[in-house]
């Protein structure tokens, strides 16, 4: 068995959402999110859950921090909730929930934790989406507004602040194909999203560093490499149009102030624009868009396999059997994250890198002694800090890796059927039982090293955290 080891300073973290884990939905003064009401709608979310509690981080903070500290964690990345700090989506700001935030900071600095708050994950003020949502450039400017009152409380201590995390999501599954809030059904709005998700992030950057001198500021884009099903001209032309829909639509404009032509060629052609001329870019928007960063976050899951349908439509197949893919239907794919991190870093060139998100969800039951043995996430894991580590040697200026998730949490429109986290979590009682996983990565982050060879990790340990 060999040990390869990361750079000295690697940053090793776990990453959460507010949404997902918090609840507290009417704690304190907090305003109702489009999630808050999208999860109330029935069928929208597979098991009928909603977040309201979640994870009840809102009164159990203190007890995921200790968490955290035993797993040795140097980072934690965790997402602010805009209805939290601004019920009405800007104006009158909430006092008690930036007194939640400024608390959670503290406590995780006195663990010697490094806060990596986003400020966006999902949760628009509902009150926002009534007046147009991210369709409507007015969200843009109140999202300055609200960037501008959690860095100027909390930016003293809190030197490393994300944006957005994966707009594509936000716009396509929230605006486009409805599986999301706010639940829409409209390609031209979702164009619309996307851009003035971008412009918020340009204008929230400045914002940003205008509050807090020495920040470091960067975006989350979620990246799936796209591979072609055959070397036939179509399948090929497939996975271009899914990279630029999916991955390029969203890096050219941050990185390179443009968005890529042959995309822009493709909206046109299934009727999404009339024109290369997007109705809604002003002058300027591009530059702020582009304004410089100095990180980028990627998550990453798994690749995409596309082929062209018999009309010549792009479409994901997949390539290997249903039991070797996550309960996501997702295919456990390592070498996908070296490739995604060599190609940005080649074509794109970010000064600093971090792997925003990357975990695997399974539902490993809980043995009669306690212990959730689950050895497949320990594999997926092993083998994507493989894959990051190969692209540091290859020159990659990745800085750290945040695993999803640190909790199972409210996954979205899955409700409590997905289960990602290095701690099982009983929703019904809140006990918090660590899996063996968890154990695992404790030993990765102590060592700064990953084994070559996959062994389960402590499965005789007490688990003096199952609570």
């Amino acid at each position: 068995m060999a040990r390869q080891s990361f750079p000295e300073g690697f940053l090793w973290g776990a990453a959460t959402s507010a949404q997902q884990i918090e609840g507290g939905r009417r704690a304190q003064g907090r305003g109702e999110s489009i999630w808050d009401r999208f999860a109330a709608v029935s069928g929208k979310i597979e098991d009928g859950s909603n977040p309201d509690v979640a994870c009840d981080h809102y009164r159990l903070w203190r007890d995921d921090i200790e968490r955290m500290r035993w797993l040795g964690l140097g980072a934690y990345r965790f997402s602010i909730s805009w209805p939290r700090i601004m019920p009405a989506g800007a104006g009158a700001i909430n006092a008690a929930g930036l007194d939640f935030y400024d608390a959670l900071v503290d406590g995780l600095l006195a663990e010697g934790i490094e806060p990596f708050p986003t400020l966006y994950h999902w949760d628009l003020p509902q009150a926002l989406q009534d007046r147009g949502g991210w369709g409507a450039r007015d969200t843009a400017e109140g999202f300055v507004e609200y960037a501008a009152a959690v860095s100027r409380r909390l930016g003293d201590r809190v030197k490393q602040w994300t944006t957005h995390n994966e707009p594509w999501c936000i716009a396509t599954l929230g605006h486009e194909e409805g599986h999301h809030a706010p639940g829409h059904l409209d390609p031209a709005e979702a164009l619309r999203a996307a851009h003035h998700l971008l412009l918020s992030h340009g204008w929230a950057t400045a914002a940003i560093r205008r509050e807090v001198s020495d920040a470091e500021v960067g975006i989350v884009l979620n990246y799936c490499p796209a591979y072609p099903a055959s070397d036939s001209e179509a399948d090929v032309d497939a996975a271009r149009w899914f990279d630029g829909f999916f991955n390029r639509w969203y890096l050219d404009p941050v990185m390179r102030g443009a968005y890529p032509e042959d995309a822009v060629a493709d909206r046109i052609v299934r009727g999404h624009l009339v024109s290369p001329d997007l109705p809604f870019e002003q002058d300027g928007d591009l530059a702020a868009i582009a304004a410089p960063v100095d990180f980028l976050g990627l998550n990453y899951y798994s690749r995409n396999i596309m082929q062209a349908d018999a009309a010549g439509r792009p479409r994901d197949v997949k390539t290997v059997p249903a039991e070797d893919l996550t309960d996501m239907g997702w295919e456990v794919y390592p070498d996908g994250l070296h490739a995604s991190l060599m190609r940005v870093h080649r074509e794109y060139a970010p000064g600093k890198i971090y792997i925003a998100e990357n975990g695997a969800a399974y539902t490993d039951p809980v043995d009669a002694d306690g212990r959730i043995a689950d050895q497949r996430r320990i594999t997926y894991h092993q083998g994507h800090c493989l894959a990051a580590r190969r692209a540091i040697a290859d020159g990659v200026p990745l800085a750290g890796y945040f695993v999803w998730s640190l909790l199972d949490n409210f996954e979205w429109g899955f409700g409590f059927t997905k289960r990602f986290g290095l701690f099982g979590v009983d929703f019904d009682t809140q006990q918090r039982r660590p899996k063996d996983s968890a154990f695992w990565y404790r030993d990765v982050v102590a060592a700064n090293a990953v084994d070559d060879t996959v062994t389960p990790s402590n499965q005789g340990e007490s688990r003096a955290l199952d609570r």
